[in-house]
């Protein structure tokens, strides 16, 4: 297992009005983060707000190229964010011990915080299709070259995990510093990870090492359930 500190490019936030910091997800122009009653939009270029859309978002966040994905609660809400609309949803695995949330290859992965799991899910009905068992309280989940990385948050300590989807092994690890929380957690599809602070009211940006090829050997699996059978 490849061990590191985590390198924090920069912070967001805190931003008005925000008092808390759960999901993060990227459009690939905008981070968009939930706050509990509202999703909201900043310019990781200037820093600044740019959008906010009223609605329930209680924990992770999730962009399929067209539209959000939202827990709140015990559910997760399909968002069209052009006009704010809920355009449908559907129950979330955990009841409402919903975590992190992310989008990959037609499927939701979403983690449970206190459960220590992740689940592949259908987005049309919520059904789970594979589960991954962790050994630390799951935050933030997201994909990014094929690869699976999610968030920890314990007591003072939290750490990013590249872990193998077959097995959940963890495969690499940046460790933040003491005190400084992961709750949410996307990658902007290139360098570096945007990770939500929780009650820090901050977004922080953070180095993704570059790896080998070696370092990536056996860790890269498709995660189309079309292509991969539940639960392998």
């Amino acid at each position: 297992m490849i061990r590191s500190a985590a390198e924090i490019l920069r912070e967001y936030g805190p931003f008005p009005g925000v008092d808390r910091v759960d999901g993060v997800t990227f459009d690939g122009r905008h981070v968009w983060f939930a706050s509990g009653d509202k999703l909201n939009a900043f310019d990781p270029a200037s820093g600044k707000t740019v959008r906010s859309i009223e609605v329930a978002a209680h924990a992770g966040t999730a962009f399929d190229g067209q539209h959000l994905f939202q827990l709140a609660e015990d559910r997760i809400q399909k968002i069209d964010p052009k006009s704010g609309h809920v355009l449908a949803t559907i129950p979330a695995p955990g009841g409402g011990g919903d975590s992190g949330l992310a989008w990959a290859e037609g499927t939701l992965w979403v983690g449970q915080y206190r459960d220590r799991k992740i689940h592949q899910i259908d987005p049309q009905t919520g059904a789970i299709l594979r589960t991954i068992e962790s050994n630390r309280f799951v935050t933030g989940v997201t994909w990014i070259d094929g690869g699976l990385w999610h968030g920890t948050w314990e007591g003072d300590q939290s750490d990013l995990r590249r872990v193998d989807p077959r097995t959940g092994g963890v495969l690499e690890r940046l460790e933040m510093p003491l005190g400084v929380g992961i709750s949410g957690l996307e990658s902007d599809g290139g360098d570096q990870f945007f990770c939500g602070g929780g009650r820090s009211g901050k977004v922080r940006a953070v180095r993704r090492p570059r790896r080998s090829s070696a370092a990536g050997s056996g860790s890269e699996i498709p995660v189309d359930p079309r292509s991969t059978p539940p639960g392998s």
